[in-house]
């Protein structure tokens, strides 16, 4: 076991990929919120007014986009997709556990005519194209399990053309969304979850929604039989009234209320976006000089800002290193169970403080 002196740890040793590091802050929202109150009431709304009003700014949302929220996290994405967004068929890119899940439900959804599947190997990277007859392209912005990063482009229409016109390029966005600059405008529907970057808890979903996304959700809502809890228009109606469909966890909503103002004096997302590449960049430096690691993803253009991924010689045992990391107070660094991997996975968000970064590997160092 190794003797770590107080000075030698990080000064806060949550570097999960989500859950993820909650700032003290944060939780002194919580207790000045108004727990226990109806979130269909003005204290309530005012809150996620705010966080509606935040995202648009921090996001620079074009005009027509609008910020929704509802019950469920991003799994309840997944489920809402096939009845509202896609018309007849999607195309999926697959890099992952989690591109995995949204091309799983889609697959399963017998209404639809097909969805084509592009699979790749975990740690590579594989890009949709466009073609005629897919009306939404799928895929994750940052692939949460893996740490690999895609570039954010919209398939179908300009830049990317060659399919049909109209088609809606749906991202999951859940562990990079407020970590990286990026134009809102290449996307029709950007999703993710509160509980990575935007240090908040899970059982929330957010979405940036364009015009179009707007307009096929109605139609495809009215066409079709849609569970309420999955039905997106409802989603957008309840939104627009700043609340959502289902009482939320108002602790969540505060969280992320607070995170959301801090984003914003502290640069927006330029500034959110230095601060994961500085540590992201100090992980991959370290892993480049030393010869008992190499990162996970081989091409550095796919490397993701905020989840970076590392692979060991097998001489060296990365569950012991974990477990003696644990009991210093330094923890989730695992790689995602099924990767099956010598692996360490470190979170490079916003919140986490690039010092932590570099005493977290140099305490790594001591212990191999």
């Amino acid at each position: 076991m190794a003797n770590f002196s107080q000075e030698s740890l990080p000064a806060d040793g949550r570097f999960g990929s989500g859950p993820s590091k909650v700032r003290e802050a944060q939780v002194k929202a919580v207790t000045a919120s108004p727990l226990g109150t109806s979130h269909r009431k003005p204290p309530v709304k005012n809150l996620v007014g705010s966080i509606r009003e935040g995202m648009r700014e921090l996001f620079s949302l074009p005009d027509g986009y609008e910020v929704l929220l509802g019950n469920g996290g991003a799994t309840a994405i997944w489920d809402a997709i096939p009845f509202t967004l896609v018309e007849k068929r999607a195309q999926c890119a697959v890099i992952g556990e989690f591109s995995q899940k949204a091309a799983k439900e889609l697959s399963a959804a017998p209404w639809l005519e097909g969805v084509e599947v592009l699979r790749t190997e975990p740690g590579t990277m594989i890009l949709n194209h466009a073609h005629e007859g897919i009306d939404a392209y799928l895929y994750a912005h940052n692939e949460t399990s893996t740490g690999a990063m895609s570039p954010l482009v919209r398939y179908g229409t300009a830049p990317i053309s060659g399919g049909d016109d109209g088609a809606l390029t749906i991202v999951d966005g859940t562990s990079i969304a407020g970590g990286a600059v990026f134009d809102v405008a290449n996307v029709d529907f950007y999703y993710f979850s509160p509980q990575k970057c935007f240090g908040s808890d899970g059982g929330l979903w957010i979405a940036l929604a364009s015009p179009a996304a707007l307009e096929r959700i109605e139609r495809l809502a009215a066409e079709r039989w849609v569970p309420d809890f999955l039905n997106l228009q409802l989603a957008v109606n309840n939104s627009r009234k700043d609340q959502t469909l289902n009482t939320p966890a108002v602790a969540t909503i505060a969280m992320l209320e607070a995170q959301v103002q801090w984003m914003l004096t502290g640069g927006g997302l330029a500034g959110m976006e230095a601060r994961s590449k500085a540590s992201s960049d100090a992980v991959y430096s370290w892993a480049s000089e030393r010869p008992y690691a190499n990162s996970f993803i081989q091409q550095p253009e796919y490397r993701s800002i905020t989840v970076t991924t590392t692979d060991f010689d097998e001489a060296i045992s990365v569950p012991e290193i974990s477990r003696q990391l644990r009991e210093a107070g330094v923890v989730d660094v695992d790689p995602y169970r099924s990767l099956g991997r010598n692996q360490l996975r470190i979170a490079t968000f916003p919140a986490i403080e690039t010092d932590d970064v570099l005493k977290l590997l140099s305490c790594i160092d001591a212990l191999v």
